[in-house]
C-alpha cells in the first residue's frame, strides 16, 4: 500500500515510477478491518481517487461490556470503518499496468554513480535515480542497510476473526453494530467493530462483524506452540489461518466463553477461523542510504492499537513527493529522513502507552485514548 501511494504521488510530480510487487497475488482479498483518517482520504482524492468517507459503516460510539453482558460505560465518538481492500483496489487498478510489475523479489540493491539498481531474485536488474523500500516489517531493503534493526516482540498476539453480519442475532445486532465495542479480561483487551463486506458491500445485512483479542503470550513457549501446526511444523511469529490448530481454537472459544461478555463471546465461537500473530514494534534510527529510501513498515511499525498503519504509509510518500518537487535530491531526502522518523518515534510511542492498558486501565480511559486521532503529529 505505501508503495503505491508513494509510486502515485511520484508521478503526478513529474517521476517515472514502477512498483515492484512481491507477490504474484491479487492482493485485494488480504485485508481485513482498518480505521480511516482525513488525512486518507485526502491523499487518495490527490490522487484523483475520489472515496466518500461515508460509504464504510459508521460507528457513532464506544462502549466497554462487563461479563454478564451489561454495558459497563459507553462515550459517544463517531468515525468511519472501512476494509482494506477498499483503499488497495482502487489505488491499484489507477496504476498504468505497464508499470506494475507483480511477482518479483528483491535480493539485494546495489548504488553507484548513475543511481541505484535493484537486483531481484530471477536475476533481474533495474536501475533508476531511487529506490523506495516499501517492503513491511521484513523489509530486505532494511535487512541490507540497517541488519542490526529487528522488530522487538511485545508479549502479546492478537488473534483476528471477521463473521458475516447476517450471522449474528438480533440482539446481538442492537447490541454490537454501530459501536465499537470493547472487554477488559484481565491482562488482555478485546475490540469488535462493523466492517464492509465482501467487494465493498455496505448494505444492511451485506457487512462483516470484525474482532481483534490481544492476549499475552511469552516468547519462549507460548508464542511458538500458538504457531505450530498440526505436522508439528512451527511457523514462526504468525501461521496461516488455515493450519492453526483445532485444539488451540477450542482453547480461546473456552476463555471466551469464561471470561467475555456473552455477545462478543458467541461471536468469537461462531467464527470459522480466528488466527493468531505475535505483536512487534520496529523503529530505525535513520530512513535513507544514498538514494534508498525506507517507507511506511519497512522503517516504523506501530502496534495496532493506533490503527494508523496505512494512514502513516500514506504521509510517508507524501512527505516524500513534496519534499522531492523541491528539485535537490539530497536536500530532499535529508528533510523527509528528520520528519518522518519523528513521526514515527510520536507513533511507537502512542502504541506502547496504549498497549500498557492490557495491564492497568478503566473502561473510561481505554474509550477516551484508545486510537491515534489527535494524538500525534
Amino acid at each position: 500500500m505505501g508503495g503505491l501511494f508513494a509510486a502515485h504521488l511520484l508521478r503526478a510530480t513529474g517521476w517515472d515510477t514502477t512498483v515492484f510487487e512481491r507477490s504474484g497475488d491479487d492482493l485485494a482479498g488480504r485485508g481485513a478491518s482498518i480505521g480511516t483518517s482525513p488525512d486518507l482520504f485526502r491523499l487518495m482524492e490527490r490522487i484523483g481517487i475520489r472515496l466518500d468517507p461515508s460509504a464504510g459503516v459508521p460507528v457513532r460510539a464506544r462502549i466497554c461490556l462487563e461479563r454478564d453482558g451489561g454495558i459497563d460505560h459507553e462515550k459517544p465518538v463517531a468515525s468511519v470503518n472501512s476494509a482494506w481492500d477498499r483503499i488497495y483496489r482502487p489505488l491499484r487498478d489507477a496504476f498504468p499496468p505497464a508499470h506494475y510489475r507483480a511477482g518479483m523479489r528483491l535480493a539485494r540493491c546495489e548504488e553507484s554513480a548513475d543511481g541505484v539498481t535493484a537486483i531481484f531474485s530471477d536475476g533481474t536488474r533495474e536501475t533508476g535515480d531511487l529506490l523506495i523500500g516499501a517492503d513491511g516489517i521484513h523489509s530486505t531493503v532494511r535487512a541490507q542497510f540497517l541488519p542490526e534493526a529487528e522488530p522487538l516482540y511485545a508479549g502479546y498476539v492478537a488473534w483476528r476473526g471477521v463473521i458475516e453480519e447476517s450471522e449474528m442475532s438480533a440482539d446481538e445486532h442492537a447490541l454490537l453494530f454501530g459501536r465499537m465495542c470493547f472487554c477488559l479480561p484481565e491482562n488482555e483487551l478485546v475490540l469488535g467493530l462493523g466492517m464492509p463486506g465482501r467487494d465493498d458491500d455496505t448494505r444492511a445485512g451485506h457487512r462483516r462483524y470484525y474482532w481483534i483479542w490481544f492476549r499475552p503470550a511469552d516468547a519462549a513457549r507460548a508464542l511458538p506452540e500458538l504457531c505450530t501446526d498440526a505436522t508439528g511444523r512451527c511457523h514462526g511469529t504468525s501461521i496461516p489461518p488455515a493450519l492453526v490448530r483445532p485444539d488451540v481454537v477450542r482453547d480461546l472459544r473456552d476463555r471466551a466463553a469464561a471470561t467475555l461478555a456473552p455477545a462478543i463471546a458467541a461471536i468469537v465461537a461462531r467464527t470459522a477461523q480466528p488466527f493468531p500473530h505475535g505483536i512487534f514494534d520496529l523503529e530505525v534510527p535513520r530512513m535513507v542510504w544514498g538514494r534508498v529510501v525506507l517507507l511506511g513498515d519497512s522503517a516504523f511499525v506501530a502496534r495496532p492499537h493506533v490503527g494508523a498503519g496505512i494512514t502513516k504509509a500514506a504521509l510517508d510518500a507524501e512527505c516524500l513527493a513534496d519534499a522531492l518537487a523541491g528539485g535537490d535530491i539530497s536536500a530532499a531526502l535529508a528533510r523527509y529522513d528528520r520528519e518522518r522518523r519523528a513521526f514515527g518515534a510520536a507513533l511507537i510511542a502512542r502504541a506502547r502507552y496504549l498497549g500498557a492498558f492490557l495491564n492497568v486501565r478503566t473502561p473510561e480511559t481505554v474509550l477516551t485514548e484508545y486510537g491515534a486521532a489527535g494524538k500525534v503529529g
